[in-house]
């Protein structure tokens, strides 16, 4: 178990995609850092989003051009750091007269196969969705639709693998770890930290980093209520899972009555993923839910567009999220910048801290670039940025022939599961096994004992919901029977 250090460069507060991201181009770099979680890394809203790795279409309707620029160029970057957990997807976007004109969607289309410097994916393109296969789930009236290119993401097991590379070149990491305070002392930092077991313990740290998310005012409390009166605003997305609604490896992207659109996605094998909604947020961000009213929200919008109607009755699983956004007053939640602010405190001789506000899942990378260079005047020898063109963990070529020349007992379904989980790191996990028996207890849908050790000692899961929810989305194939039975093998463990 990682061990509390006596000092450090840098303290980073949040184990979600951007405090994980930041915490690995740090060390990457030369830091010593450590990183605290108050709960499992991707415990919030780095596990609750749509799973898309995109630049935000409509984020051009409302003038975000450098975000969707900057998000569209992390696209090609995040593909290539993480083939395994990054994939293309192709959006059929179907139009009718009642909607935004056709010009307008060419014109967006256009600008987003541009903006970015697109190379792996191909371009949009229009489709008569009577005639294309991709137009058969829609209503027969439907008479145009735009294809474009996009990627769906592991968003979970992003942060997960940006933390164990941060751990690989030195980086500590605790999960279920808490800031209780940090004051200035001596030129640094001396923070509490409330420890899994309860006991508080101090270290220093040159310098702090609050990539609290949802509660990133609340970290920035617990050094002293710093940023004078920067804000968060909370928008709740909620999204829902249902029985896959149709055949093909394509999503649509539905435009909704209300000007909003939602992604209908598929989704590990045999499911729909259907998101997201845009609802202003007040309370505990750990209670947040998917209320029945959101729930029926996206079943009409899927309803509107689709040749067979979606009934609330056939959702297996419904989850939300709270997303941190950064307050720049507009009047509603769905024109709320995605973009995010870096607020630094401190000059030099004086212990920095640096709050990361809003932002998202694609941008990870170049803000974990902007947050080492806010520092880099605190930490003058510090190395170049080095992020860009690297490959995070299970990310090195590997293909499924690989796997299965190593273990050609292995059941197909499964041989593909562990490749889009852990990519070369899948024989890893099956270490010496010559056959199913050695990979030890079966808890259902091909999840074994074996993989559930590598959860625990590679990749911090502690709980069911760790291993089934955020490591893997087995909980939608695990019944109850099994999900004790699991329960009670990382109890004894």
């Amino acid at each position: 178990m990682t061990t509390l250090p006596a000092a450090v460069d840098l303290l980073v507060v949040g184990g979600g995609i951007n405090g994980a991201g930041i915490a690995r181009d740090a060390a990457g770099r030369g830091l010593s850092v450590l990183l605290v979680e108050e709960g499992d890394l991707a415990g919030a809203t780095s596990s609750a989003s749509s799973k898309l790795i995109h630049g935000g279409l409509r984020y051009l309707e409302l003038g975000e051009f450098r975000l969707v620029r900057e998000a569209l160029a992390e696209r090609e970057v995040t593909m290539a750091m993480a083939p395994h957990l990054v994939h293309p997807l192709l959006f059929v976007l179907p139009h009718d007269r009642s909607l935004r004109p056709k010009w307008m969607l060419r014109l967006g289309l256009f600008l987003y196969d541009h903006l970015g410097g697109r190379k792996r994916l191909p371009p949009s393109r229009r489709i008569d969705p009577r005639a294309d296969p991709m137009g058969a789930p829609l209503r027969r009236d439907v008479a145009a639709a735009f294809v474009y290119s996009d990627c769906q993401a592991d968003d979970a097991r992003l942060v997960i693998a940006n933390a164990r590379d941060a751990r690989r070149r030195g980086a500590a990491i605790l999960t279920r770890t808490e800031l209780v305070s940090a004051v200035r002392a001596g030129g640094a930092w001396r923070a509490e930290i409330r420890l899994r077991d309860g006991a508080v313990a101090a270290l220093e740290a040159r310098a702090l980093v609050n990539a609290g998310g949802p509660w990133a005012m609340a970290v920035a409390q617990r050094a002293g209520g710093l940023h004078g009166n920067a804000a968060l605003r909370l928008v709740k997305g909620s999204h829902v899972v249902v029985p896959r609604l149709y055949a093909g490896e394509h999503a649509y992207i539905l435009q909704n009555d209300d000007r909003r659109i939602v992604f209908v996605l598929p989704f590990e094998r045999d499911f729909t993923l259907i998101g997201t909604t845009e609802e202003p947020f007040t309370g505990d961000p750990r209670r947040v839910c998917c209320s029945d009213e959101e729930a029926d929200y996206l079943c009409r919008a899927v309803s509107r567009w689709l040749a067979a109607p979606l009934s609330p009755a056939a959702i297996l699983w419904r989850y939300a999220g709270v997303r941190p956004l950064y307050e720049d007053h507009a009047k509603n939640a769905s024109a709320v910048t995605r973009d995010y602010v870096l607020l630094l405190e401190g000059e030099t001789g004086k212990a920095p801290l640096l709050s990361v506000l809003g932002g998202k899942i694609t941008t990870f990378r170049r803000l974990a670039e902007h947050a080492l260079e806010r520092l880099t005047p605190f930490f003058p020898s510090l190395s170049p940025a080095w992020t860009r063109g690297s490959i995070l963990p299970g990310g090195e070529p590997a293909g499924i022939d690989t796997l299965r020349g190593a273990h050609s007992w292995l059941d197909p379904v499964l041989c593909d599961r562990l490749l889009r989980r852990y990519g070369s790191e899948a024989s890893a996990v099956l270490g010496d096994a010559k056959g199913p028996a050695d990979l030890g207890e079966d808890f259902g849908a091909g999840l074994s004992a074996r993989e559930v050790e590598w959860m625990r000692r590679e990749e911090w899961a502690e709980t069911v919901e760790d291993v089934l929810w955020r490591r893997s989305k087995l909980g939608l194939r695990l019944d109850r029977t099994q999900q004790d039975r699991l329960a009670a093998h990382l109890a004894r463990r």
